[in-house]
């Protein structure tokens, strides 16, 4: 039962915020954390979490109180490059940063 994001547009660091809290818990009370958690990004994890239990438990006739998380990875994505002219025809770098999300269910 897995659920993958790839390149979403928010850096790692901050992911790994909301990540840690979750990581290890089982799905019902990761589900109810994430949805009025007071981070921003915490919208994006309910999200790929709510889609692996969907897998869990059309795929294989899981429920969702037998479920945990066994792992919840989250790497560095693409960097997208700009700049922002500055003076005397310089320019400073803008890297745009995201992430690549791996999250895994397994039964209790």
């Amino acid at each position: 039962m897995k659920a993958n994001g790839k390149n979403i547009r928010i850096s790692p660091k901050k992911l790994r915020v909301v990540a840690e809290i979750i990581r290890w818990n089982t799905a019902e009370e990761a589900l109810s954390f994430l949805k009025y958690a007071p981070k921003k990004w915490a919208g994006i994890l309910y999200k790929i979490l709510h889609s692996a239990v969907s897998n869990a438990e059309n795929n294989n006739s899981q429920k969702v109180s037998d479920l945990y998380i066994s792992s919840l990875i989250i790497n560095k994505g693409l960097v997208y490059k700009r700049s922002n002219p500055v003076s005397r025809w310089r320019a400073h770098k803008i890297l745009k940063r995201t992430s690549n999300i791996a999250l895994e269910l397994q039964v209790k």
